[in-house]
């Protein structure tokens, strides 16, 4: 491929292997998405990112059972979505400021997993199996927006969203979906959702079993 290759898109193929230096001498290289491919987490040969510096990944609609491993650590977005990953552990995650994981099948999220990504602006987790809200979210400063929705959560607590007394800095969430989770939604305290622009924000009900 030519070395001043910016952006590369290779959906809907038969790929299974990303081999150690494929992408060697793409400097330049912004932007991949390699969805629809049948690429399971043992087809990324280590190494095989080496030399970029991505801004944004996309590996979706795959057979990934987790987050692969030695991604750029330029990466700021990277998107997992529908795929087959069933936990977030602590070693998974460098510095995102956009983390898509939508449509998997994860249960558990490492408590501190979170906390590796202090400058996240963005999480989706909606069509997951999680039973709550990940620990972790009022620590994470710059979070604006949350998709919850679609899972198995039967709680909300108070604090699970926002910093606990007065006075904590924060961004104000612009965004939080929790429609069609168990939880009652009237016995959520209002001052849950108190770091939150306005009710607008907030997307609750609509569970069907």
């Amino acid at each position: 491929m030519p070395s001043s290759l910016v952006e590369l898109r290779i959906h809907d193929n038969r790929i299974r292997k990303v081999p150690k230096g494929v992408f060697s001498g793409l400097r330049n290289m912004n932007c991949i998405e390699m969805g629809g491919n049948p690429l399971e987490n043992s087809g990324f040969e280590p190494g095989a990112f080496d030399g970029l510096k991505l801004n944004y990944l996309r590996i979706s609609e795959a057979k990934l059972t987790g987050i692969p491993k030695d991604l750029p650590e330029t990466l700021n977005e990277l998107h997992l979505d529908h795929n087959k990953i069933q936990a977030i552990e602590l070693e998974d995650l460098l510095r995102y400021s956009k983390l898509g994981l939508g449509h998997n099948q994860i249960r558990m999220i490492e408590n501190g997993s979170l906390s590796f990504l202090p400058t996240l602006r963005e999480l989706h987790l909606d069509n997951n199996k999680l039973s709550r809200v990940p620990a972790g979210l009022p620590d994470l400063k710059l979070l604006q927006v949350v998709y919850l929705h679609s899972n198995n959560i039967t709680k909300v607590g108070i604090n699970d969203f926002c910093p606990m007394g007065f006075g904590v800095k924060r961004a104000y969430y612009n965004g939080i979906s929790l429609f069609n989770n168990p939880v009652p939604y009237w016995e959520v305290q209002p001052a849950t959702f108190r770091c939150v622009t306005d009710r607008l924000a907030i997307q609750f009900g609509n569970y069907k079993k």
